[in-house]
This record gives structure tokens, sequence and C-alpha cells, in this order.
């Protein structure tokens, strides 16, 4: 989808000012504005009740049958095992031109109504043997009322404690206008979409969508399973303008690095989470208790793989099964899967999306600061800040809201020298089709009132592509915010020791404008402090790993001659040791195994850490503490001297490295019933 450019945003906006006594906030309303009605707004102050639950969901929200196989996997797997009941919901039919065509067999004839059918088949053999049941183990297939009266196909199945629910809208992806369906009907008024009735569906009548009425349903489908989790593809993908011979062959619309459709449904399916909280709080009911993550999509092909062999097998496995075979007997006439995606096709695809699985958001989904009284832990929260204190036995008590969203997942911090705490968060500022206005911005908490720090991009199309923040405070003071900007470069604010904010600035290069694959960098930065106070940067590229840092105090930070670091294949963790020198520790392409080295390249002595995904790490008296993810996903840490243990937990995101009463290293993460846990090993 190729958004229309937006006004210019504003530099500094204040959003909130702390109220007497209740820090209440005065903050614009973020709607997502439909063409017929007013959606509820929710009410951005703090203090709002929060839902109690004692049982975890995960709800994924998907453009086509298969998304969630490709880019969702592994996380919706491990969930999956661990007993947390996964719901699908699948909004457009995936249709194409109808051709189910094997290769080596004969091409067939198109039939759009049957092809829908098999690759909702190949779903329903997927899910079985993820559920540990044999691929044509029967489903219970029966049809969803939604709201506003339209009709979805519901394919239920159960093993155990596992569980799985498919629920397909099957809205076609064809369409009439000059773009496809799905971007037409976010962007454009009056635009309806027919959808498909599957060959032996349980659905018999095709029906209509409009922008505010497939809203309405997902919302719907929100309050009705009231998801813990909820996973969706990527709202704002990046700038890339490749040739149109590129652009084609890469299945990507013109301009960004993913499907048109992938954006779409991702939009939709945000601007559900906002009215479905908003609706929430105008009707005074708790605030739904929930966390987010984002999955990029088609962004996969541009970027080193990070799955290390024995994690892309897993993720692989039932990509075969969806993709099924024209040979199998699965007993559905229509057919027996996406045959072009059978036979272990998706690992020879040059296109390489199952390779990785990279986070619109990356970072841990919690931030843990140690003040009077105990630890406290911070994440988002229904789209909310909320605020956790742990109890002496490392439970946490009941989530306190601090209000101020619609926030992405994942934050950031700083402590000033004066005391007290520093939260960041990439904010929503507005969400809406048809023409309304798509806008993000930086925002600050700093414990009393919620301030924008507004967007380093100046149109707001480009506004949207920007990062996740990330704070340091140097040894002057001073706190660094950078952000990631769509150049694929970085742009920062200095907040001074009086605490007053410069503007935005551009770093100096690497600049990734998108033309080709460029030298740009991914999101997931990483900063510290070395010995001397000094703000060091660091970021992955596509064959290394850049490196900005001060030259001294108060200096700005500046791109270093770099490339001598080994490519990375996911994001880096820079590590201040106790002699104020720096290590960068992070996992190659295609690698389970950790690379450590100096920021000049040097390597550090092997540190055996093998896993998948981002390290956390902190200096200890006897080494460097890592804690991360395993090649199974379980948690994992290494002390200082080396011992490895390993904690059987699912954690949405990366886990947080924190250390608890008597300097004793710790793990914190967030679990599927969006309540964080505590490990002390």
């Amino acid at each position: 989808m190729s958004p229309v450019p937006g006004p210019r945003l504003p530099r500094r906006t204040l959003l909130a000012a702390a109220a007497s006594g209740a820090g209440a906030l005065a903050l614009g309303a973020c709607t997502v504005p439909p063409p017929r009605r007013r959606d509820p707004v929710a009410d951005p102050a703090p203090g709002q009740p929060i839902a109690h639950t004692d049982r975890s969901l995960l709800l994924q929200f998907l453009a086509h049958p298969d998304d969630d196989l490709y880019f969702m996997n592994p996380d919706t797997r491990r969930m999956l095992e661990a007993g947390t009941p996964v719901v699908s919901v699948y909004v457009t039919a995936g249709e194409a031109n109808g051709v189910n065509h094997a290769p080596g067999h004969p091409r067939p004839e198109p039939d759009k109504n049957a092809y829908v059918s098999a690759r909702q088949q190949g779903l329903r053999q997927a899910y079985a043997t993820l559920l540990g049941l044999p691929k044509f183990t029967r489903w219970t297939r029966t049809v969803l009322e939604l709201r506003g009266g339209k009709q979805a196909e519901l394919n239920t199945l159960a093993h155990g404690a596992r569980r799985a629910d498919l629920v397909f809208l099957d809205i076609s992806v064809n369409s009439s206008r000059e773009r496809p369906a799905l971007p037409a009907l976010w962007a454009d008024r009056g635009m309806r979409q027919r959808t498909v009735v599957a060959d032996n569906s349980p659905v018999k009548k095709a029906s209509s969508y409009d922008y505010d009425e497939l809203v309405d349903a997902l919302t719907g489908l929100l309050d009705h399973y009231r998801p813990t989790v909820v996973q969706t593809l990527d709202p704002d993908p990046d700038i890339q303008h490749s040739t149109e011979h590129v652009r084609r062959k890469d299945s990507e619309q013109r301009g960004y690095s993913d499907h048109p459709d992938h954006t779409a449904v991702a939009c939709f399916s945000w601007a559900a989470l906002i009215r479905w909280v908003a609706e929430n709080a105008e009707q005074h009911r708790p605030l739904p208790r929930f966390t987010t993550t984002a999955f990029r999509g088609y962004y996969n092909r541009h970027w080193p793989k990070n799955l290390p062999p024995a994690v892309l097998k897993k993720k692989a496995e039932p990509l075969v099964e969806y993709g099924g075979d024209p040979d199998w007997e699965c007993g559905n006439p229509a057919g027996c899967g996406d045959y072009s995606v059978g036979q272990g096709r998706p690992l020879t695809n040059w296109k390489g999306w199952v390779r990785s699985t990279n986070y619109r958001y990356p970072g841990p989904q919690l931030v843990t600061h140690e003040q009077a009284g105990g630890l406290f832990a911070y994440g988002v929260l229904g789209l909310r800040l909320a605020r956790w204190r742990a109890a002496p036995d490392g439970t946490f008590g009941a989530p306190e809201d601090l209000g101020g969203g619609p926030l992405a997942p994942v934050l950031g911090q700083a402590a000033p020298k004066d005391g007290g705490l520093l939260l960041f968060a990439l904010r929503i500022a507005a969400l809406g089709g048809h023409g309304g206005a798509n806008t993000r911005e930086i925002v600050q908490h700093d414990g009393r009132a919620w301030t924008s720090l507004g967007n380093p991009e100046r149109i707001a199309d480009r506004g949207r592509r920007i990062g996740v923040p990330v704070a340091v405070t140097a040894g002057d003071g001073q706190i660094h915010l950078f952000v990631r900007n769509a150049a694929k470069s970085v742009s920062t604010r200095l907040r001074d020791a009086r605490g007053h904010w410069g503007p935005w600035r551009d770093l100096e290069g690497p600049d990734g404008d998108g033309r080709g694959d460029g030298d740009g960098i991914q999101d997931g930065l990483s900063a510290v402090i070395d010995g001397r106070g000094l703000v060091h940067l660091f970021a992955a590229a596509r064959k290394t790993v850049r490196h900005w840092a001060q030259a001294s105090p108060g200096s700005p930070v500046a791109l270093r001659d770099g490339g001598h670091m080994p490519a990375p294949g996911d994001v880096p963790r820079a590590l201040a040791y106790r002699d104020g020198s720096l290590g960068v520790l992070y996992r190659g392409p295609h690698s389970a195994d950790l690379t450590a080295v100096r920021p000049d390249g040097t390597p550090l002595p092997r540190t055996s850490f093998q896993g998948y995904g981002p390290v956390a790490a902190a200096a200890g008296p006897a080494g460097p503490v890592l804690a991360g993810r395993d090649e199974h996903g379980a948690v994992q840490l290494r002390d200082g001297k080396g011992q490895l243990k390993r904690y059987r937990v699912v954690c949405v995101g990366a886990p947080t490295l924190t250390r608890t009463t008597g300097q004793r290293p710790a793990v914190v993460g967030l679990g599927p019933d969006a309540a964080p846990w505590l490990w002390r090993p």
C-alpha cells in the first residue's frame, strides 16, 4: 500500500502536563477516524482499571493464508506448544488468479473457489501437526457470526492443552480499481469488497465489507476472544525504491518493502486494537489486558538471515504440510494445500522469507528500574504504559495504568543524574483510513506527565517508518535519544543537564535510501557509556556493525570509521566492561553462535551461548552475564563464570536482564498471559 503523504509533523508538541497531586494528563485524542461515524475516544489519563485474567490466548491477524507460517513462527509455535490457545484470523481469501499449480504437474484451469479451499486445507494440515496430531485429522468446521451480520468460517481443533481456531473472513484480493483490493478498502471512500465462498465451506453466501465494517468485525473478534497477546503484520514497512522489474519479482508494493495486503491488513488490525480499547473505556469496562507484537514481512528478503539451521528446520516444517501435494488423499476434493509452497520449496525460494523472523518493534517488552520500595517493571499493556512492582518473593503485583497510548510495545529508558526515570515510546498519534491522518511521534514519560518529542521526519509518511527509541545518559548528565529514521540511518535529540531538549538532527550516514539494498541499518539500536563517560551507539548493517561515538565529553555523536566488525545476522548488544572498555555481542547470519568483538573488530574470548535472537548483556565481576533464548526458545542465562542455566518459560519478545537485591543477576520477561515474570537462578 502506498500511503498518501501527510502534513509536516511538529518538532515539539506538548501532549500532557502534570495536574496537582494526581498527575492527570491533557492529551490530544488519538482516534481511528471512520468515514461515517464517530469512534469512541479512550481517556488517555492514567489510572484506568485493567482487566484481570488468569489465562493466556494468542490472536494473530493475517492478510493471507501462510503469513503466520512465513513471518510469525517460531513465536506462534512456541506459545502453542506451551499450551497457549492460538486464534488465527485470515482477512483475505488469497485466491489470486485461482491457479493451484504444482511444479512438475500439468497447469490446471483457474478455479478461485477451489484454490481458496485448498489453501485453507493446507492450513488445517499445518496446524494439526503443530498440535501434535496427524495432518489429515478432521477439524470442526462451523459458521462464526461477526459484528454487522457478517459471517466467517471457523475451524477448531484441540489436542490436550493445545487448541487452534482458524477464522476465515475470505475477502477477495482482486479489485477492478487501480490498486489492490485491501489497500483500496483502507484508502478509498465508498469502496466495498466482496468475499469469496470457498468450496465445501459451511458459509454458503458471499457478502461484502466496507472500511467501517471490517474494522468493526476485527474489533468484535478481539472482544469475543479477549486475547492476551496480539500479533500483527507490519503497518509501516520500510521505504524501498526498487526498479519495476525487481519490485514485481519481489511481490512488493511500489515504494515499500512489503506486500500491499500485508500493510493494509496491519493498519486495519491496529485500527481495531485502538477501537477495542476505546470501546471498553467508553463503556466503563476495565481496559483489556494484552500485549502486541508486529512482524516484518517481505523485509526479510533485504537483510541477512537471522535463524540458525535447527530453528529454521522447525519453522519450515509446517510450511511443507501447508503446501501439501496433489497426490495426497486429504479428504478435500478442492485440493490438499497450496501446491507452489509444497515439497520444501520455501527453503529453496531465493527470496528467503522463511529464513528470518524480524520484529517491527525490536527489543525487550519490559524495562526495569530499581528504586525505593524495590524493583519495578514497565511495559505496554493494552497499548498503554503500565507499571508492576515486584514482591520480595519475585512475583509481580497488579499492573498500574500510566496512560499515554496508543503505544508500540517496546520502550526506551534513561536515568537522569538527579534521579528518577525517563521512559520513551513510539506513539501512534493518528491512524486513519480514507485519507485520514496517519502519524507517529516519540513521547516521553517522566513519572508524572507525558510530553511529545515529535518526529525526526518532516513528512508524515516518512515519519511512519521511524523505529523504537533508545536512550542513554552520558557522563556529563546529558541524555542522548536515538531512533532509526526513514533513510535507514539514525536521528538524535539531546537533553541537557537542565532538562531542556534540543532539536532533532540526523547523524552522518550510512544512508540506506531504499534504492536497491543500499548500506542502511536495521532497527534495534544499542547505546552504551564507556569508562570515560562517552556515548557509543551500534546498529546492524548488512555487512558489518556500524558505530557512532563521542570523541570527548560534550562533543557530538559521530560515525566512526568502520567495517571491521563481522557481518551480523541479528541486532547487536553493546557491553561496557568493568575496566571501561567495550564489547559488541550478536549472532552472525544463519548462526546460533555468538560473535563477541571490540568496536575495532578485535575478537574477544569465545563465549559459548548458542541460540537465536538478540542477547542481553551486563558486566559481572567474573565476566559478562548474558541472557537470551536457546534454539528451543527457552530463556537461558550465562553467568560470569560461564555456567549456563535454562528456564522453560515462554517470553513474548526478548527477555530483559536485570539485577535484584544483592546484585544477583535476574531475568524479567512478559509471559503469554500478559503478566511479567522474574527468574532468579
